[in-house]
């Protein structure tokens, strides 16, 4: 089960942190990805981390301006993002994949949604111009 938070509301050119906590064992079996939907627009990627932390990927628009983080001994992952636009207000929803074995699984991620089987509620933010 994946608990996402960190929603608010925050001004353009400001900052939020987003947390994503897991519950249950073995997480560092899992690569995490962050979404997000706005209203009216289908749910698209952000940001996702590989399992070890070691690779992290980024959706044109967010980089730069996102980090994406991992501690696996607190079952979290973190969304920091700066430089806020308006265009960023949407609800943000953390995702894990399938678990995987082998060593060459280790630094993999994902940009398809389809690749993820569990889903966090998702957390709400507003970016005011």
């Amino acid at each position: 089960q994946l608990q996402a938070s960190g929603g608010g509301s925050v001004q353009a050119g400001g900052s939020l942190r987003l947390s994503c906590v897991a519950s249950g064992r073995a997480f560092s079996n899992y690569a995490v990805g962050w979404f997000r939907q706005a209203p009216g627009k289908e749910r698209e990627f952000v940001s996702a981390i590989s399992r070890n932390g070691g690779r992290t990927q980024f959706a044109d628009g967010a980089k730069g301006r996102f980090t994406i983080s991992r501690d696996n001994a607190k079952n979290t992952v973190y969304l920091q993002m700066n430089s806020l636009e308006p265009e960023d207000t949407a609800v943000y929803y953390c995702a894990a994949d399938r678990p995987m074995g082998g060593a060459a699984n280790i630094y993999r991620t994902s940009n398809n949604v389809y690749e993820y089987d569990y889903w966090g509620q998702g957390t709400e933010f507003t970016v005011s111009s």
